[in-house]
């Protein structure tokens, strides 16, 4: 169906400023919410990669729904999700966020709507730049305009070695209700069964960010010395809904040049595709 008013006049504009301060605690907690093994984040000593995405939150969605109608808002799911790393967060951060999105493409199964950020230190210095591609169901904004999020797409002359590591990792019963408040993301398609299937859904689905934070450390463990200072760039492409109790299955292959590239399947079925990790030099401790 033609999804109503989306407004591309909103591309270009930022968000105001939003503040977070990042503490030990958190960090422990977003690292304990995703599974995360790697004991550095787990005692909250330095934050995953993926937990890049809470001092943004707040602006991602209001940046997105200035192009999309509000209305709109029970069809949003998680489309794309590139980080692009200066420097890892800690402990005692504060952070300043903002958000803009800068690219629109509506298609008759649904709406692409990208958003940039970027997320700066106290001193002014770049922390970290995201794209996210919302992505809203079935509902086609007739238009195309602005750019869109940078390309990782997997190498399929990959496929001709093997996989270097596969790491296998369920998603528990009650992810959804541990990661919504360590991420900050309450929306009721993670929470309420109910409100998920009148959305279109199977039932409660798993956060799209929460399945890349397992990626995320699947990749620094199996190939990344569990050193989240070596991540420059982690990107993914969501291609299905996680559901609560699935087992995630993901296979890594070596690239050029410090990257891999990456497939999350659960049960033969691709649910996260054109997973790309590049690591390198360590970053500013």
């Amino acid at each position: 169906m033609t999804a109503p008013a989306f407004d591309e006049s909103g591309l270009g504009q930022w968000s105001e400023p939003d503040t977070f301060e990042v503490t030990a605690e958190r960090i422990a907690q977003y690292a304990g919410a995703t599974n995360d093994p790697i004991e550095r984040h787990r005692d909250g000593e330095i934050a995953p990669p993926v937990f890049a995405i809470v001092p943004v939150f707040n602006s991602l969605v209001p940046a997105a729904l200035s192009v999309a109608p509000v209305e709109l808002l029970p069809r949003l799911v998680h489309g794309e999700q590139d980080f692009r790393f200066h420097r890892p967060i800690r402990p005692g951060d504060e952070l300043t966020s903002r958000a803009r999105p800068v690219g629109v493409v509506g298609r008759p199964n649904g709406t692409a709507v990208v958003v940039h950020t970027e997320t700066k230190d106290a001193g002014g210095a770049l922390v970290n730049e995201q794209w996210m591609t919302a992505f809203f169901r079935k509902a086609d904004a007739g238009i195309q305009a602005g750019t869109q999020a940078p390309g990782h797409a997997f190498d399929e002359t990959l496929r001709s070695s093997e996989p270097v590591a596969e790491v296998v990792a369920r998603v528990d019963e009650d992810q959804t209700f541990r990661y919504s408040p360590a991420s900050g993301d309450p929306m009721p398609i993670h929470l309420d069964d109910e409100l998920a299937r009148m959305s279109g859904l199977p039932g409660i689905i798993a956060h799209g960010l929460c399945t890349m934070a397992f990626t995320s450390w699947a990749v620094l463990t199996k190939v990344g010395e569990s050193r989240v200072e070596d991540l420059r760039r982690l990107a993914v492409r969501f291609a299905k809904p996680v559901l609560p109790g699935q087992e995630l299955t993901t296979r890594i292959w070596s690239g050029a040049g410090g990257t891999y590239a990456y497939e999350t399947t659960v049960d033969g079925d691709l649910v996260v595709k054109d997973g790309l990790a590049e690591l390198a030099a360590p970053l500013t401790q």
